[in-house]
């Protein structure tokens, strides 16, 4: 995988990593620099680890598919897509309560944030992409993400996360049509 479709898969991937900082943003109110640190680096950190261990797992799949990995490859990314942007019309009530930046609510978000990127590096694994170098790219974009999402909440508020993730869904979505046909 080319730097560039690296840097476009992390930046989509990172669309629900912003979105959740957006939201935690402006539900904290006030933020400090632990708050963004912590919040930062554990999504980076999960966004990294999650493409290694769905590529750890891709690589064992593939000895089954073989050569429709790349059609397979493409239905993940486009099912992650499609439910990115589902999530984006689910009711308040199904939001999280409490303090977002930590224990249970901290790893909670960082699964549901990272969860995608699990999936990313199964496909990856089934179209044979070295897995390092996206995963580095997609850790260190999703922990920009994260942060410029955190601070952008105070003055841009929920809406424009909601559209961000939309068009991080519809960007996997994209990538999701290249994969199955190359």
């Amino acid at each position: 995988m080319d730097i560039t479709n690296a840097i476009i898969l992390a930046f989509a991937l990172g669309f629900d990593a912003f979105a959740v900082a957006v939201a935690v943003g402006i539900k904290l109110g006030k933020l400090d620099r632990w708050t963004i640190f912590r919040l930062s680096f554990h999504f980076g950190f999960a966004q990294f680890g999650m493409p290694l261990i769905g590529f750890r797992i891709g690589t064992f799949v593939y000895d089954w598919v073989g050569s429709a990995g790349n059609w397979i490859a493409g239905a993940i990314l486009f099912g992650i897509g499609a439910h990115l942007i589902y999530e984006q019309f689910q009711t308040a009530e199904k939001r999280w309560q409490g303090d977002p930046t930590r224990g249970a609510s901290l790893l909670a978000l960082m699964f549901a944030t990272s969860i995608d990127a699990l999936a990313a590096g199964l496909s990856l694994a089934l179209v044979g992409v070295d897995i390092l170098q996206p995963a580095l790219v997609i850790g260190v974009v999703a922990a920009a993400m994260t942060i410029i999402g955190l601070v952008s909440g105070h003055s841009v508020g929920i809406k424009f996360s909601r559209t961000a993730a939309i068009i991080g869904g519809l960007i996997l979505m994209g990538l999701a049509v290249i994969t199955a046909f190359s």
